[in-house]
């Protein structure tokens, strides 16, 4: 039997959700950079990587419909949930700020993705294993390009510099929501679908702190945090996020292009 066979599939959903709400919103925040990007190198590259992040959305969304067997899509999970009903990482959601508060909040998370999506790539579940492979090349590449740009930046100039770690110091918190674990994602790791979150944070720290370092950027002090829960916990910008990216189903519902 795989591990899909003998874990709750509600678990299963929920994981499955959660990680398709998180490429899902960020990338639609990093497309708001189209047209707007400091330089059309990095104009092009943003929109490239919100197309990978949709890309994705689109495949780990499609599995939780699958998997929840309600007659639902990755089409009707992204455009016809509320607010209350998406479990995105908080952090992913924030506004984009400037370009610099833009590339710590993707380094963040590609830091964090590219060791989840590994993690998946040896799932008992075929499917979900197969999701991660494909994916790793793409955040592959995201982790390399965010990772430099912050070497950059934070090695840079003065107002560069200052910049930076005003972005660190911002959303350092969020990022502990990463690694915080509850009973789904407990009961599909002990299926061996997917990783505890837990267990990615030392990883993570290994993947973030070289470079940093290289940045010159401090490492915020103090306790680590998180912000919120993964249940019924509020959401600090989705609402509008949502008005814009819902616009056309909900302006025109059921239409087809």
């Amino acid at each position: 039997m795989t591990g899909a066979e003998t874990v709750d599939r509600a678990a299963l959903v929920e994981v499955l959700t959660r990680i398709g709400d998180s490429t899902l919103i960020l990338g639609h925040r990093v497309s708001e950079w189209c047209g707007h990007a400091p330089v059309l190198e990095e104009d092009i590259a943003l929109a490239n990587t919100a197309l990978d992040l949709i890309g994705q959305t689109r495949l780990w969304l499609g599995l939780a419909a699958e998997v929840e067997g309600k007659g639902r899509s990755a089409d009707t999970l992204a455009y016809l949930r509320d607010a209350a009903a998406f479990r995105n990482l908080l952090l992913v959601e924030r506004p984009n700020g400037d370009f610099g508060a833009t590339m710590m909040r993707q380094f963040l998370f590609d830091a964090f993705h590219i060791d989840l999506l590994q993690a998946l790539a040896g799932s008992t579940d075929t499917r979900v294993a197969e999701i991660a492979a494909k994916s790793i090349k793409e955040v592959s590449y995201h982790l390399e390009r965010s990772s430099d740009l912050i070497i950059r930046l934070g090695d840079g100039t003065e107002e560069s510099h200052a910049r930076m770690q005003a972005a660190l110091d911002d959303q350092w918190s969020y990022a502990g929501e990463f690694f915080v674990s509850d009973a789904s994602d407990k009961a599909v790791a002990a299926a061996g679908i997917a990783p505890d979150p837990a267990d990615l944070r030392a990883g993570w720290l290994a993947r973030i702190t070289p470079v940093l370092e290289e940045a010159t950027l401090q490492m915020p002090t103090g306790t680590f945090v998180h912000k919120g829960g993964k249940q019924g916990r509020h959401t600090e910008h989705l609402g509008f996020i949502l008005a814009d990216m819902q616009f056309l189903q909900r302006a025109y519902p059921n239409s087809v292009w």
